[in-house]
């Protein structure tokens, strides 16, 4: 089996693959505090809800957006599987990166990037709606160009409520009925999630102005809020969940 595992700031995602297959995935918080014991203590309980033996995984790839975790992942994996796991880098992926430097690049927006290229081969705009949210431009020769970074709609609200003392916390599942809001916490919605649906659209079409007009780059989304905001934007045309899974899947098999 394959284990892959994706570090984001906020949450962690497994997965384990078998003959190519996902056969099972989880999101957990990211703890940058925690030893590689308590991380074997969490994934263990996991797998256990699968029937998972740690023994039958043969193999471990991980990307990872997060320093402090790179060394308790690694610990875990050496002292829990018995091998070290692949890391995600620049030089690992077989994409040219087109970013004055590389190494700046997120593994996680790489990992998307030719997981996205691997299914529609064609130019595209890759929208990861996670901590931050980000605009990865890929060619249709499969070169990763570049992007754009702009603050999460999560990190968005909660500055909202932090900053602003009359306001309170608001959930962000469903879209209001309206944008005109009725009251404080509709208000809140609407200016939060139609506000990014117009960003992610108005970004989406400067990105377009920047690149060749045929072919048109295909826009995909991915992350937590990928559906949410599918259904209220004007150019989010599918939306690919397990995009970063599928990736160190697909990069795992280049190594």
């Amino acid at each position: 089996m394959l284990l892959v595992v994706d570090v984001g700031n906020t949450h962690t995602v497994i997965g384990l693959f078998e003959n190519d297959k996902l056969i099972c995935d989880w999101r957990i918080r990211s703890a940058s505090r925690i030893t590689e014991d308590e991380f074997n203590i969490v994934i263990s309980n996991l797998f256990q809800s699968r029937k998972i033996n740690p023994s039958d995984i043969r193999k471990t790839i991980i990307s990872c957006v997060v320093p402090p975790m790179m060394k308790i992942l690694d610990d875990y994996c050496v002292k829990y599987l018995g091998h070290a796991p692949c890391w995600i880098e620049a030089d690992l992926v077989n994409m040219p990166i087109l970013y004055d430097n590389p190494e700046e690049v997120g593994a996680d927006r790489l990992v998307n990037g030719i997981a996205a290229y691997h299914i529609y081969r064609t130019s595209l705009i890759v929208i990861d709606f996670g901590t931050a949210t980000t605009f990865d431009v890929i060619t249709a020769q499969g070169e990763y160009l570049g992007g754009a970074i702009a603050p999460g709609i999560g990190i968005a609200a909660e500055a909202l409520f932090k900053h602003a003392s009359r306001l309170p916390r608001v959930e962000l599942f469903n879209p209001p009925k309206t944008v005109i809001g009725k009251n404080t916490a509709h208000s809140m919605k609407s200016g939060i999630i139609y506000g990014y649906a117009e960003m992610v659209d108005g970004m989406v079409r400067r990105i377009k102005k920047e690149l060749p007009a045929e072919p048109e780059p295909k826009v995909i989304a991915t992350g937590g809020l990928a559906p949410l905001m599918q259904n209220i934007s004007n150019t989010i045309e599918s939306v690919e969940t397990g995009l970063t899974l599928e990736g160190l899947k697909i990069i795992s098999k280049q190594l």
